[in-house]
């Protein structure tokens, strides 16, 4: 089985789509995207369509597929649970039931595992086998389940948060260690468990999922994960900025170290820490994090894109208009609304930023 973390590394796609200056949420993409209402019946009209935000307008427009797929187009065009778990996230915030239930007819068409509820992470459609590892991705699984949970409650559909509570207790089941007293988050069911220490990424850490399990499973079943979690996040603090890696490693003592075999770079994955945890009303666990940006901006200086939390090398290139989105809410700032130029991962980031509670 590969290991997801080897295959889809968002620090080295994304600095060529910096580079690249690649297609954003203001122009059309590659390819244009058809609108969802033509894979739903003929349908013309949803919930709230008059209100319907903008932004999610664009992004629609240009990544969901008339199927149902949500492309990245700054990733040859694959899809992912974490995509269409975004966009699933994001349909139910704005109303668009009609684009909700072709993502999700789209993912339990493609990525549902038949052994568990769980998803198979990437479809590839370049491939003669779309989908051939079966590995999962946890911040999809937690997308997935959070959007449909909040999908039944918005449109009364008890199908949906029957199925929400299905992969919450699988996500409980196979993705969650128990070590040293504490309950580890794991990012997959493959690949991360090392042995003497676990593979972890603090980006995966969505409070607001995880929050949601609690309210509707018991305290009892999520709040020691979510307890370790935020453990995480207290000791997964590096170099003079004291700011967490994309990835780290957690040992016998209990102790985070960035991941031996990866940048020790606080960069693409790791801004969506401070996301996630503003997001969930714990923005002390990310107060390294606010300050750095907040010095940068006082400095008047360029928040780079990533930044070596050892060396202090940082970025040649500046932190995406979505990632700045992200700097804003964190800093409790107002954001950018208008759609700006981006790519895939770029907009999701911007859209978060706004919508996500």
């Amino acid at each position: 089985m590969q290991d997801k973390s080897m295959l889809f590394d968002r620090r080295h796609m994304l600095m060529a789509a910096s580079a690249a200056l690649m297609v954003g949420c203001s122009r059309k993409g590659e390819g244009k995207s058809v609108t969802p209402e033509s894979s739903t019946g003929g349908q013309k009209s949803f919930d709230g369509q008059k209100n319907l935000d903008g932004m999610w307008t664009s992004f629609r427009q240009i990544y969901l597929d008339a199927s149902g797929r949500i492309v990245d187009t700054g990733n040859g065009g694959i899809s992912h649970t974490e995509g269409q778990g975004y966009g699933m996230l994001m349909a139910v915030a704005v109303g668009d039931r009609p684009a909700f239930e072709a993502m999700y007819n789209w993912t339990q068409a493609h990525l549902a595992r038949a052994d568990m509820a769980l998803y198979s992470w990437r479809f590839d459609p370049r491939s003669n086998n779309p989908v051939a590892d079966p590995n999962n991705a946890t911040d999809g699984d937690m997308l997935i389940a959070l959007a449909l949970a909040r999908a039944a409650r918005r449109w009364g559909v008890a199908a949906w948060e029957a199925r929400s509570r299905q992969i919450r207790q699988a996500i409980r089941e196979h993705l969650v260690i128990a070590r040293g007293g504490q309950h580890y988050l794991m990012s997959g069911i493959a690949g991360f468990d090392l042995g003497d220490r676990l593979m972890i990424n603090p980006s995966y850490f969505i409070f607001t999922a995880l929050d949601a399990f609690a309210a509707l499973d018991g305290a009892a079943t999520w709040g020691p994960v979510i307890a370790t979690c935020e453990n995480v996040l207290r000791k997964a603090r590096f170099g003079a900025h004291n700011l967490p890696t994309d990835w780290v490693v957690v040992g016998a003592d209990g102790m985070p170290q960035p991941a031996p075999d990866k940048a020790p770079q606080f960069g693409f994955d790791a801004v969506r820490v401070a996301l996630y945890a503003v997001a969930a009303r714990r923005g002390a666990l990310v107060a390294p994090i606010a300050d750095y940006w907040r010095a940068k901006q006082a400095g008047g200086q360029t928040i780079p894109a990533w930044v070596d939390v050892y060396s202090g090398a940082e970025a040649p290139f500046p932190l995406s208009p979505g990632g700045l989105n992200v700097v804003q809410r964190t800093l409790n700032l107002p954001m950018k609304t208008e759609a700006l130029a981006q790519d895939y991962y770029g907009c999701v980031l911007q859209l978060l930023a706004r919508h996500l509670r």
